[in-house]
């Protein structure tokens, strides 16, 4: 008998077209649909999908009355993103600050350092197959943070994000396209570089909303150059207007050891009737020859643990079953969720000497919604949104093009099973920045979030028309 998962059994199924990639993407027909629960009882709303991750059918119609939405707002911004359904609504739609949490997309980003040091076992493991184990496990701890129901800004072009203070690690991450809107992020330290062009596809459905990760992340162990490459589940957003809203994210995950072949496949599971399988992810490691060599289990938002098996997918006797990565403490009732590391990436605790003035913690509009001031919020994101667009105007006046500056486009084209992605790299003048600053001996104040301007932009004094 197979394992669950088996790429053997993935690619034969797929037959000769489309292979791998055409396994993953075939699997989307059935995205979501594990629960479906339609409210017709509420009018004009029939037909929309409302969904109770702890209940069943019954209780559609009594929580699409919960949320955080007043009945007026609800019915407004229905009837706002109504003719939106079945589109991809990546950067076409204003939201409100509401719904919004005071961390920008860069930030996010850089949530998945909070368990690097996963990284730096699987570079010093000889194991091969647990080197996997280790490096699967620090891609399934960002999930945790992922299922904050809250909503980071999206970036403005040019604006960065560093992180230092953590794990011996350097952090840029750059947002380098607007339309479409492309993010690209470089970490290094002692053990690894990882390196991600991210860019994302949306399918609005009404009350739910369907995101295809169409980045590429590249990890590379320094000791013997090992390349791993990220292949991520798809994620969908339930309950976005009416009802409370919650994230899963059913599918496969799959990591790939680029030198050798070998490779983690992982199967979160889709959550059922009543919660039943909701966190669980289960899946194995298998050598190059697609044989399983080590089991995983867990629970993206708890823990993962591994056991070596047979070629059966069944344990290996005298063997039993470790943890390998667990989600740190938490803080209790905090209003959007955050973990402890999260709240460090808006202070300047992780922050490096002359933070650069497009850096995320900066924005005024963030800075407002950390301190509660939703109005204020509400306005500075208006005028950054502005003096973004009069930014693009005066570009195309000027017949001039957008360059990103601490990462270049080059010509690759990635193929993803959701659509093709430019690629960008790393091109190493952020670290000359660094080392400049570190090496001029001089006294570095300490950074006042109140009277440092934040600047990402590319003309000086250009007001908002």
């Amino acid at each position: 008998m197979a394992p669950p998962n088996d790429p053997k059994q993935s690619e034969s199924a797929s037959g000769s077209g489309g292979g791998f990639f055409a396994s993953i993407a075939s699997s989307l027909s059935n995205f979501g649909t594990a629960m479906t629960r339609s409210v017709n009882g509420l009018v004009p709303y029939e037909g929309l999908e409302v969904i109770n991750p702890e209940g069943g059918t019954e209780d559609a119609a009594e929580e699409a009355s919960k949320g955080r939405w007043k009945q007026e707002d609800r019915d407004g911004h229905w009837k706002m993103m109504q003719k939106y359904v079945g589109s991809d609504v990546t950067s076409m739609v204003t939201l409100p600050v509401l719904i919004f949490e005071p961390m920008s997309m860069l930030q996010k980003m850089a949530e998945l350092m909070e368990y690097s040091h996963l990284l730096d076992l699987a570079d010093e493991c000889e194991d091969p197959y647990m080197r996997l184990v280790y490096s699967a496990s620090f891609f399934v701890s960002v999930y945790y943070a992922f299922q904050r129901t809250w909503k980071p800004f999206n970036p403005i072009l040019g604006e960065t994000f560093e992180l230092a203070n953590h794990g011996g690690l350097t952090f840029i991450a750059e947002q380098v396209s607007h339309h479409p809107p492309i993010s690209a992020g470089h970490a290094e330290n002692e053990h690894f570089t990882y390196d991600i062009t991210s860019k994302v596809k949306t399918k609005f459905l009404g009350n739910s909303i369907e995101i295809y990760p169409l980045g590429r992340t590249r990890v590379t162990l320094k000791r013997d150059g090992v390349i791993l490459d990220l292949v991520p589940p798809p994620t969908k957003v339930s309950n976005l207007i009416f009802g409370r809203t919650w994230i899963d994210s059913p599918g496969e995950m799959v990591v790939t050891n680029m030198t050798t072949g070998d490779k983690v496949v992982l199967y979160f599971q889709p959550c059922g009737w009543f919660g039943a399988g909701r966190y669980e992810v289960d899946g194995y490691v298998y050598n190059s020859s697609e044989e399983p060599q080590i089991m995983m289990t867990g629970k993206w938002n708890e823990s993962m643990s591994y056991q070596p098996c047979d070629i059966e997918g069944e344990p290996r006797a005298g063997t039993e079953l470790k943890e390998v990565w667990r989600v740190a403490d938490v803080p209790k009732n905090d209003k959007f969720q955050y973990t402890y590391f999260a709240h460090k990436l808006n202070s300047f605790d992780t922050a490096p000497k002359k933070l650069l003035g497009s850096d995320s913690r900066l924005r005024p509009d963030r800075y407002a919604l950390e301190h509660g001031d939703i109005s204020k919020a509400g306005y500075e994101k208006s005028s950054l949104e502005e003096r973004q667009r009069a930014e693009k105007r005066n570009r195309e006046d000027k017949s001039q093009q957008y360059t990103s500056r601490w990462f270049d486009q080059t010509d690759e084209i990635h193929p993803t099973p959701w659509g093709d992605l430019e690629v960008y790299k790393f091109n190493g003048k952020y670290t000359e920045h660094r080392a400049a600053i570190d090496s001029s001996g001089s006294v570095v104040e300490e950074t006042d979030i109140q009277s440092m301007e934040f600047n990402p932009w590319q003309y000086e004094n250009l007001a908002p028309e």
